[in-house]
């Protein structure tokens, strides 16, 4: 069974870095994360249980170094949820140090001939306790090998328990935590991937433990609590998001089918009269982050700033910004740039009807409404309206009636 769940945990981690890793840059820390654990638990199949002289000896020792890469990504996964900060910044260089300084003291192993290690092999095969005695690099030297074995879960359990202080902390500063604030399928996202890992670290760690207690006894081949709660543990990982495709676009498909048309309306209607109507948790967030633009357009109009660009409308909204290229992407079905024209056009709109064309020039007008020049100024308006702003004004009405404005 674990050699299946490790292929599939791999298979997994493609799937993530495949389909979603372009348009959601978090899931990576995802898929790596995926990645490495099956690796890891399929490293420990090969060695243990497949009895194969091949494999063990491609396998054993020689990424062994990636293991330690499970904790960080765990963070990094959980810290770009909740803050919506993607990239890594210098400070988090430190993060990978275990793993390369593992991977430089594994180095003379790894470049030994293939026939050395076939011979390595070998013994495992014959007396699984040499695992307990071989000095693989010159940090046995340095540590037991009880302490090697052991640092790799004890690292993993380490991040997990920060990547739980950190759900705690944005829990409890829902102000700073936007996407807590109003994404309770995150937080329940998280809690239950922070809370399989916080059992199979530990479970695995408890194991390995015990093994050389034992002087690398039985227990890797016998069934016990512990390798249950460890089995249970990588099963929730690396399964269960199959049954929850949502987690794997990093937001959910909010709005589909009725509550799209429930969407249109809301949309025309007040605040108010949006307020009233019962929503689901979602579409509650959608409408949420629909008002927000709307009174943040119709007040402080950033859109006249000629360089107004979506990260900016991020920082104003706070909302994150992948959240709001979700909202134009998938439920608006409209670009930004687009979104932001249309309100440059209609502010265009009522400072002509206002009379300013009587003394200014449509480019000026185009210009105190954000656009950079002449050119963009008209595409954007005969694109909204369907003709040329000059056209547009001969067929207003002589009394010049304000048309109602909207942002929406």
């Amino acid at each position: 069974m674990l050699l299946y769940i490790s292929i599939l945990g791999i298979f997994l981690s493609f799937v993530l870095l495949y389909f979603n890793a372009r348009r959601y840059s978090s899931t990576i820390y995802l898929a790596v994360f995926c990645l490495v654990l099956s690796l890891y638990s399929l490293n420990l199949y090969i060695i243990l249980y497949s009895k194969s002289e091949f494999w063990i000896s491609l396998v054993f020792c020689n990424i062994t170094f990636l293991s330690y890469l499970i904790g960080p990504m765990c963070y990094f996964y959980t810290r770009s949820l909740l803050t919506d900060h993607i990239r890594l910044r210098k400070t988090d260089l430190w993060h990978f140090l275990p793993t390369f300084f593992y991977l430089f003291a594994s180095i003379p192993y790894i470049i030994t001939p293939f026939s050395y290690k076939r011979e390595i092999a070998r013994a495992i095969i014959s007396d699984s306790g040499f695992l307990g005695s071989f000095h693989a690099t010159f940090l046995s030297d340095l540590f037991t090998n009880a302490t090697l074995y052991l640092s790799r879960p004890i690292l993993a359990f380490l991040y997990v328990l920060g990547s739980i202080g950190l759900l705690v902390y944005y829990n409890l500063n829902k102000g700073k935590g936007v996407v807590l604030s109003r994404r309770h399928f995150i937080y329940k996202w998280l809690l239950f991937f922070l809370g399989t890992q916080l059992l199979l670290v530990s479970s695995h760690l408890l194991v390995i433990f015990n093994v050389f207690q034992n002087d690398m006894g039985d227990l890797f081949f016998t069934l016990n609590l512990f390798q249950i709660f460890s089995f249970i543990g990588l099963a929730g990982l690396l399964i269960t998001p199959f049954f929850f495709l949502r987690i794997l676009y990093r937001l959910p498909g909010f709005v589909t089918g009725k509550i799209q048309s429930e969407f249109n309306d809301i949309r025309m209607n007040s605040s108010e009269e949006a307020k009233k109507i019962s929503l689901n948790f979602e579409f509650d967030y959608m409408i949420s982050i629909v008002q927000k633009m709307a009174t943040c357009m119709q007040e402080q109009k950033p859109y006249l700033k000629p360089d107004f660009n979506l990260a900016q409308f991020s920082v104003m909204l706070q909302v994150p910004a992948h959240h709001l290229a979700y909202f134009f992407r998938e439920i608006k079905k409209q670009s930004f740039n687009d979104y932001r024209n249309e309100c440059r056009v209609h502010h265009s709109k009522v400072l002509i009807l206002e009379g300013k064309s009587n003394n200014l020039t449509l480019e000026a007008i185009g210009t105190l409404s954000g656009f950079t020049n002449r050119n963009t100024f008209f595409t954007a308006f005969k694109k909204v309206e369907g003709m040329a702003p000059s056209n547009w004004v001969i067929q207003q009405f002589p009394d010049g009636t304000v048309i109602p404005v909207t942002f929406l």
